[in-house]
C-alpha cells in the first residue's frame, strides 16, 4: 500500500508548531489527545493491520446500506427468517464481515438450528468487539471514531484505485474560462460569447481576405485564461435507489475530485442531496472536513435536484470566480408539483450566477437522459453516461480537468 497523507498535512503541522507557542498546556493536551487517536488509526491502516481495516469496512458498508446502527438481534432475526430481504437490507459484504459467513452458505443453512445460534453468536461477538474499540457507541449507533475509520478506508481504498493508473498527475489553470484575462484569439466557434468577439481583429481578417461584408468564417474571439482557482460543489444523489455500491463508488469519486482540486489549490464543497438536503460545505480546502461528510452519507428517500442546484448557489461565493457544479444521480427528480419544470427554473437561475453544470447519470433510462441532455445544454456542462460503476471516478476527474 502506498502511503499517502492529506494533501494539507503540511500546513497542520506549521499550526500545530504556532499552537505550542500560543497555547495553555490544557488546551494542548485535549488537541494532541484528539490527533494521536486519529494517527493510531491512520497507523493502523497504512501498517495493514487487518482487525482494524476489517472493522472499518463494516462501518463503511453499514453507511453505504443507509444504516446508523448496529442492532445483534435484529439483524439475526432477518437472516434467518428471510434471507433474500435481509441480504437487500445490509448487502452482501457487510453480511459476511458480521457473520463470518458467505451469504451463499447462510442461505443454505439458515433454517438449521444448531447453525443459527453459531450465527448469532458471530454477529454479537463482532459488534461487541466495535463496542469495545469505541467503533460503536453502547446503544449500536456508529461514533466519531467509527466515522473516522470509514473515511480513511475510503480514502486509502480511492488512491490505491487511482494512483498506480496515473490519473491524479499535475495539471495546471490552462483551459478557457469566461472570467478570465483577455490573452490571444482564436477562431469563433459555436458557444463563444458575442460579447468577447475580437471586433478590430475580426474586421482586419475579413479585409486582409478582401472580403466586403464580415461573414462567420473572418469572426475572432478573445481566448481568456484561468484566473488560477476554480469552486466546485460536488452533488452526490443519496436517494434510496443509490443504496450499496453505487453510493460507494460515488463516495470514492468525490474523495478523488478533492484531493485532487484541492492540491491544485482549488475549492470543493458538498451536497449531498434526496428529497432534501443532507450534508452541505461551501467551496473549501479542508480535506478532512469533506472527506468525513462524505463517509456519513447515507442513502435514503427521493431524488429533488431542484433543492439541490438552489442550494448550490447559495453556497458560491458572489464574487466573480469559475464556478462549476457536478451533480452526479441515477434517478431524474422525483419530488414537488412540476419535478421537471422545477429543476429546469432552477437550472436558469444557476446560468445567471454565473454557475455552470455538469451531470453523471449512472444507468439513466431514456427520460432521464432526456432531461440530463436539457439540464446540461442548458447549464452550459458535459452530460456523462455512466454504465460502468468503476468509471465514474475517472469521469468526475475528467469533468474537473475540463473545467480548468
Amino acid at each position: 500500500m502506498k502511503v499517502v497523507m492529506y494533501p494539507s498535512l503540511r500546513e497542520e503541522k506549521d499550526e500545530e508548531i504556532k499552537l505550542k507557542e500560543l497555547s495553555d498546556i490544557e488546551e494542548l493536551d485535549g488537541k494532541l489527545s484528539k490527533q494521536s487517536e486519529e494517527n493510531k488509526l491512520m497507523h493502523s491502516v497504512l501498517d495493514n493491520d487487518k482487525e482494524t481495516i476489517d472493522e472499518g469496512k463494516m462501518i463503511k458498508e453499514a453507511l453505504n446500506q443507509g444504516m446508523g446502527s448496529f442492532t445483534p438481534d435484529l439483524m439475526f432475526e432477518q437472516l434467518v427468517k428471510n434471507f433474500s430481504i435481509a441480504k437487500n437490507i445490509y448487502g452482501p459484504s457487510l453480511i459476511r464481515q458480521l457473520t463470518n459467513y458467505d451469504e451463499n452458505y447462510i442461505s443454505r443453512n439458515a433454517k438449521i438450528p444448531e447453525f443459527q445460534k453459531e450465527l448469532k453468536k458471530n454477529i454479537e461477538d463482532n459488534v461487541e468487539k466495535l463496542k469495545e474499540n469505541k467503533l460503536i457507541k453502547k446503544d449500536g449507533t456508529i461514533s466519531d471514531k467509527g466515522i473516522e475509520l470509514a473515511s480513511l478506508i475510503l480514502y486509502t481504498e480511492e488512491l490505491d484505485h487511482l494512483i498506480p493508473k496515473g490519473i491524479l498527475g499535475e495539471k495546471v489553470h490552462k483551459k478557457d474560462s469566461i472570467y478570465g484575462d483577455k490573452e490571444d484569439v482564436k477562431t469563433y466557434k459555436k458557444g463563444d460569447r458575442y460579447r468577447d468577439i475580437a471586433i478590430k481583429k475580426t474586421i482586419k481578417l475579413s479585409v486582409r481576405r478582401g472580403h466586403k461584408k464580415i461573414n462567420e468564417k473572418d469572426l475572432k474571439s478573445f481566448e481568456k485564461q484561468s484566473k488560477g482557482q476554480i469552486f466546485l460543489i460536488y452533488g452526490l444523489d443519496a436517494s434510496g435507489s443509490m443504496k450499496g455500491k453505487k453510493i460507494e463508488t460515488c463516495k470514492k469519486a468525490g474523495i478523488a475530485l478533492a484531493y485532487k482540486a484541492i492540491e491544485e489549490k482549488d475549492k470543493v464543497g458538498l451536497l449531498v442531496f434526496g428529497s432534501d438536503i443532507k450534508e452541505q460545505i461551501e467551496p473549501t480546502d479542508d480535506f478532512k472536513r469533506i472527506l468525513r461528510e462524505i463517509t456519513k452519507a447515507k442513502a435514503s428517500k427521493e431524488t429533488n435536484l431542484a433543492l439541490t442546484i438552489k442550494k448550490a448557489i447559495e453556497l458560491f461565493p458572489a464574487k466573480e470566480v469559475t464556478k462549476h457544479l457536478i451533480l452526479l444521480t441515477d434517478a431524474m427528480p422525483t419530488t414537488g408539483e412540476e419535478p421537471e419544470k422545477e429543476t429546469m427554473d432552477a437550472v436558469s437561475q444557476a446560468r445567471v450566477n454565473g454557475i455552470t453544470i455538469s451531470l453523471i447519470g449512472i444507468q439513466l433510462d431514456k427520460e432521464g437522459k432526456d432531461l440530463a441532455e436539457k439540464i446540461t445544454s442548458l447549464g452550459e456542462g458535459k452530460l456523462y453516461m455512466v454504465r460502468n460503476l468503476e468509471d465514474i471516478d475517472k469521469i468526475v476527474l475528467e469533468d474537473y480537468y475540463d473545467v480548468i
